[in-house]
Parts: structure tokens; C-alpha cells; sequence
């Protein structure tokens, strides 16, 4: 792509962001769009001389495609929010992937350790627990081509490919003197968003939500119908850590729990109207409800857990979630890629604003420190309790995350559970469902700390 393609790719992409910030679109043209479009032309210009003289000066090659897919574009719109996005080609696929829930590849998932990739995890039915890939399995090759120090997402590339081609793998496994190789089948990987539901004891479920994607409230359904659910006297619903994904499945989550017409969020920006989203059917369980909430829970995980506070239909305990009440709005792009755009804001049925704010904060501490300061905003449940908005969903019972001490966290950053449950299978082949830890397993993880 030459600089002269990238502007006529560059330039409609930046009116199209600069109209729907500054309100320019429409059919009406006035004396004040006409200064505005002259303002928008004369920042293209200037963004082209400096692509330009970069392009054409700078001691290096310049990578064009990426100064503009990873600088240029993101860049403006950071200065925007926090949120709203650009996906190049590969990053707009992979966003299609996790809303549909579904992908093609072996089915396994995989991490970074000392310069090799590493499973981390088979999903059960798919092609690599069904060929007998297990966790700690090191993948040395993919296709004749060595792994060291490719990174986890190299990797996981090599792996995924087209329904029914195959892929050969060569593992290196713990207490097995030569690779071993697997030649594998691609097929569809279903990404589920429920990977825990179970009786945490007679009557009382558990049921852990990762994220929001096109199956998740089927999922739901199908676990509580598995549970038994109207003879539950209880549920758990975990939702630390859930990033939020649909806003479409968070509601249908959430009217489950409520009667027909409660409100469950509203959405309204400076370009979109309100509107209002409310429970369409008779809840699905009657049962008292627990949610369990941290500092990564986002999104349409707010929703949920504020609906479910609002009106008194549940007790939220945990830490304060992230505060991410955005709306983004998803624009398809020419040549495959994609912009998120913050289009509205979220609040619950009280009123509350579910966004932190993100004036006053870089990037860096909104993200991971959770900078920025709550409005305080304090609003009435149904039954006339405070709740307090614009910085996530203070829990009814606050429940700190636990602390570990220094030693634990050295044997976490050092993956040494991982690593020792790695040599005790090689050394024990097989694992009882009835495992349990007794002091002679205890003996042994001595042993492996000292070697």
C-alpha cells in the first residue's frame, strides 16, 4: 500500500470519525458545516505532509500500514475516550470471532514460559483433547516450523485455519524422553462463556460467567434446566473478572431474574436518543440470588449486577467493578477492518452512570491502577436503599480480593503449581477424580521447591 492508497484509505475514515464527533453529518449543509469540513481538510493535509516527510526522511523504512493502523488512527481516538477503538484486518476478525462465540482450530488454550508456548488447557470435545494434547504439553513445532520464542498469539495463528484442514504438532511432554508428534483435524471450536455450574451444596448452585458473547444466556438457560432450577434454593452467580461483551446477552441475563417490564438499562448519547431496554418475560428462577463482583468485572457484566441491585432482587457482594458504562457502537470498515466508536452512556434502572471517570488519568492508571474518581452520584433502589453511581457497582457487601504474601506470590510468578502438577503426573500417569492432597503429596512438592 503506497502513501497515495493509504490516504484515500485514511481520508474517508478520518471525515467519518470527525462527523460523528462534531455532529457535521446530515443533509443539512450550513455556513457552519462548511467551516467545519475546511477544518477537517485542513488537518488531512497536515497529517499527509507528515506521513510524507516520515515516508520519505526517516533513517529507517517506515512501516506505513502500521504508523497509521497502530499511531495515527488510535491515537486520535484516544484523545476521545479510553475506548473507542480502530481494528486493523486481524483484530476485526478476531472481534467477529468472540461475539459469535466461535472459531476454527484444535481447541486448546496457551501461554508464554521461559522463551516456549506452553497449553495451558484442552476444551473438552475439541480436537486436541480428543487427540490427547493435555495441560503442560510444550508445543515445539507447528507444521515443521520450531515455536521458541514466538509469541502466544504467533502460535495460536499457526493453530487456527479452515474447517477440516490438518495441522501436525510436535509437543514435548514431562517425563517423555522424545517429542511426541500429533497430526491434528481443524474443526468449529464453540467458545463458551459458562465454564463452572454446579451445587455448591444441596439446592444452593453455582454458576461462573466469563463473558458475554451470542450464547451466553442459551448457556445460562441450559445450566439452570440441568440445575434443576425451580427447585433451587439459591444461586451464585460469579461475575469477577467478565470483561462484559454483548450488551444484547446482558440484558437477556438479566430479565431471567426480573419480572415482565422492569427496567434493566437505558442508553442515551448526544447524537442518540434514550433508550430503554426492559425485562420482556417472566423471570426464569425465583430462587435468592448472590453475584459475586471484582474490579475486572465490565460492561454488560454491570448491567447484570446493577439491574439485579436496583431492584432489590439480589445481593452483590465483592470488590467495586471496573465502571465501564460506554456505548460503543461498531462501524465496518473498507478493506475488512472496524471502528468502535463511543456513540452513548449507560445507567441503570436508578439512574445511575455506570462509567468512571477518565478525565484527569492516563490511559495506563484507568486501565490497571483503576485511576479516576467516582461521582458519588447517590441514587434509591426500589425499596429505597442508597446506591451510589459513576464509578461501577459498589457492592452491597464489600469482599476483598485475597492477599497474597511475598512467598505466595513467588510461587505464582514462577509458575510452580503449574510446573509441579506437570512432574507429578509424569511421574504418576493418571489422576483420580477422588485426588486428594495427602501428606506424602505434600513430601513431594518439598522435594520439587528444593530441586
Amino acid at each position: 500500500m503506497n502513501l497515495r492508497k493509504r490516504g484515500i484509505f485514511l481520508i474517508p475514515l478520518v471525515l467519518f470519525v470527525s462527523a460523528l464527533v462534531g455532529g457535521t453529518y446530515g443533509t443539512r449543509v450550513t455556513a457552519q458545516n462548511d467551516d467545519s469540513d475546511g477544518k477537517v481538510q485542513d488537518s488531512l493535509r497536515r497529517i499527509t505532509q507528515v506521513l510524507r516527510t516520515a515516508e520519505q526522511n526517516y533513517a529507517d523504512p517506515v512501516d506505513m500500514e502500521k504508523a497509521i493502523f497502530n499511531g495515527a488512527i488510535p491515537g486520535m481516538l484516544h484523545t476521545l475516550d479510553p475506548h473507542s477503538t480502530f481494528f486493523d484486518p486481524k483484530s476485526f476478525a478476531a472481534l467477529r470471532d468472540d461475539q459469535r462465540g466461535r472459531y476454527y482450530g484444535v481447541g486448546m488454550q496457551v501461554a508464554p514460559q521461559n522463551g516456549k508456548t506452553v497449553i495451558i488447557s484442552t476444551f473438552p470435545g475439541s480436537p486436541a483433547f480428543k487427540a490427547g494434547l493435555r495441560t503442560g504439553d510444550v508445543i515445539a513445532q507447528v507444521d515443521g516450523k520450531r515455536t521458541d520464542n514466538l509469541s502466544t498469539t504467533a502460535v495460536a495463528e499457526m493453530l487456527k485455519g479452515p474447517r477440516g484442514t490438518t495441522v501436525k504438532i510436535l509437543v514435548e511432554r514431562e517425563g517423555t524422553p522424545e517429542p511426541l508428534p500429533f497430526t491434528i483435524t481443524r474443526d468449529e471450536i464453540p467458545r463458551f462463556s459458562i465454564d463452572h455450574a454446579f451445587e455448591l451444596t444441596p439446592g444452593v448452585a453455582y454458576i461462573r460467567i466469563t463473558q458475554f458473547n451470542e450464547t451466553t444466556s442459551q448457556e445460562l438457560r441450559d445450566k439452570l434446566n440441568q440445575l434443576n432450577a425451580q427447585n433451587l434454593k439459591g444461586l451464585v452467580l460469579d461475575l469477577r473478572g467478565n470483561p462484559g461483551g454483548l450488551l444484547s446477552e446482558g440484558v437477556a441475563v438479566a430479565e431471567m431474574f426480573l419480572q415482565r417490564g422492569q427496567l434493566i438499562v437505558s442508553h442515551h448519547g448526544r447524537a442518540s436518543k434514550e433508550k430503554q431496554y426492559t425485562a420482556r418475560g417472566n423471570r426464569s428462577l425465583s430462587a435468592p440470588l448472590v453475584i459475586v463482583i471484582n474490579r475486572g468485572t465490565a460492561s454488560a457484566a454491570e448491567i447484570v449486577s446493577g439491574a439485579i441491585q436496583d431492584h432489590d432482587r439480589g445481593l452483590i457482594i465483592g470488590e467495586t467493578s471496573f465502571g465501564k458504562g460506554l456505548v460503543q457502537t461498531v462501524y465496518p470498515l473498507s478493506d475488512n477492518t472496524g471502528l468502535a466508536l463511543t456513540t452513548a452512556k449507560y445507567y441503570t434502572p436508578s439512574g445511575r452512570l455506570i462509567q468512571r471517570d477518565y478525565s484527569d488519568v492516563s490511559e495506563y492508571d484507568y486501565r490497571y491502577l483503576r485511576g479516576g474518581s467516582s461521582h458519588a452520584e447517590v441514587k434509591s433502589t426500589d425499596t429505597g436503599r442508597q446506591v451510589y453511581g459513576g464509578g461501577g457497582i459498589t457492592p452491597d457487601v464489600p469482599l476483598p480480593e485475597t492477599t497474597l504474601n511475598r512467598f505466595q506470590q513467588t510461587l505464582g510468578r514462577n509458575d510452580v503449581f503449574f510446573n509441579f502438577a506437570k512432574r507429578y503426573l509424569a511421574e504418576n500417569k493418571t489422576i483420580d477424580r477422588d485426588f486428594e492432597v495427602t501428606p506424602a503429596v505434600m513430601d513431594r512438592f518439598r522435594q520439587f521447591l528444593q530441586e
